[in-house]
């Protein structure tokens, strides 16, 4: 079992902040993880990885075991050679690339067969591959295959995925070949309360050294996802780590941390910067909006990332439009360290008993969808 220890408690929530042990390094309590899904940060080198200092990098076994795939990842040395890193990693098992494939997969009790996008070859991922190929990849924490299904899918359809996602759970446990490589089981269950309980009660009872809260942010409204988020975290164990599964924005993660959630991956730091959007101090701001054409201030005032003491709005606006690579890459930079920045401030304001007033403040600042150009 990873070693994981709580060291501090809100007083005014349920937010904690605590000790993950990895063979890589420990990892703070609640994190953050920037996602590196081909064995790379978006836009992101060796270096800039070193300056953001983020404690733990998350990658996905579906595309790796695509390109490079298992046979090269042993050869290399696993992903923290071939990445030159010395993070702990974490790996997802490729359940939701399931998902996202929709009717070009065939889900099984064996496992999911689709069809590779590098060579157009038939593939079967089952729950013993998934762990062959995160061994291979020497995960510091793997993911178990589960079967993901729209939150909002029918009662009958949703039982099922938590059936399967039960016994490819359990299958998962019995191929872990070392113990050393940290092992989380996944909770689904949609909406239905239900559910969710039976899938957090089967698992529960078994040595997994964490539990995921997955199955959101895949079509239910935000109001609905906090409510299924907060009963099901009731349901996991209070000595093991709790990860809300591609969630979300800052707001979401404020939210759920303040409902005891302990760890956090999403795209969209990266992703939306190809739309122009930066995450601020004070609301999202979409450099690309003509009002800043000519805007001589700083991306965010209170961030000092390597973007904002460079580079102006006017700058950042020009580089998006022109479709220059470095526009994004000088947004994700910026992102990614507000990210991380956020969840540095939310654990000291746990440690000193004040995380539901610093969330309060902060969601004022920043949950909206996109402030008004001044």
């Amino acid at each position: 079992m990873l070693p994981f220890a709580i060291d501090a408690l809100d007083p005014g929530s349920r937010a904690r902040r605590g000790l993950l042990t990895t063979a890589h390094g420990a990892i703070p309590t609640p994190a953050f993880m920037p996602v590196g899904t081909r064995a790379s940060v978006t836009g992101m080198t060796a270096r800039d990885l070193d300056d953001l200092e983020p404690d733990v990098i998350l990658a996905n076994t579906y595309h790796l075991m695509l390109r490079p795939g298992d046979a090269a990842l042993r050869t290399l040395g696993g992903i923290h050679r071939l990445m030159n890193i010395a993070k702990p990693v974490l790996t997802d098992s490729g359940g939701y690339q399931i998902f996202s494939l929709g009717g070009a997969v065939t889900v099984a009790e064996e496992g999911a067969r689709f069809q590779s996008y590098v060579d157009h070859r038939y593939e079967l991922l089952t729950p013993e591959r998934a762990i062959a190929m995160q061994e291979a990849i020497g995960s510091d924490i793997m993911m178990v295959l589960d079967h993901c299904v729209p939150s909002t899918a029918d009662e009958a359809r949703v039982a099922d995925a938590v059936a399967r996602t039960r016994r490819w759970a359990l299958r998962s446990l019995a191929a872990r070949q070392d113990e050393r490589q940290g092992l989380f089981a996944i909770v689904q269950g949609g909406v239905v309360p239900a559910l969710r309980e039976r899938s957090a009660g089967e698992l529960c009872g078994h040595p997994f050294d964490g539990f995921a809260i997955g199955g959101l942010a895949v079509g239910e409204e935000r109001s609905r996802r906090e409510e299924v988020t907060a009963s099901t975290v009731n349901l996991l164990p209070r000595d093991r780590p709790r990860y809300l599964m591609g969630v979300g924005t800052p707001a979401d993660i404020l939210i759920a941390v303040g409902l005891g959630v302990d760890m956090f991956d999403c795209i969209l730091p990266t992703t939306l910067t190809w739309q122009g959007v930066a995450f601020t101090s004070t609301g999202r701001v979409r450099v690309t909006r003509s009002a800043y054409r000519l805007d001589e201030s700083t991306l965010d005032a209170a961030c000092t990332c390597m973007t904002c003491r460079r580079h102006s709005r006017a700058y950042l606006h020009h580089l998006i439009k022109s479709r220059e690579p470095v526009g994004p890459r000088l947004l994700a930079i910026h992102n990614l360290t507000h990210y991380l920045e956020l969840m540095r401030a939310a654990r000291q304001a746990i440690t000193e008993g004040r995380y539901a007033e610093f969330a309060r403040a902060k969601l004022s600042d920043i949950d909206r969808h996109e402030h008004a150009p001044k």
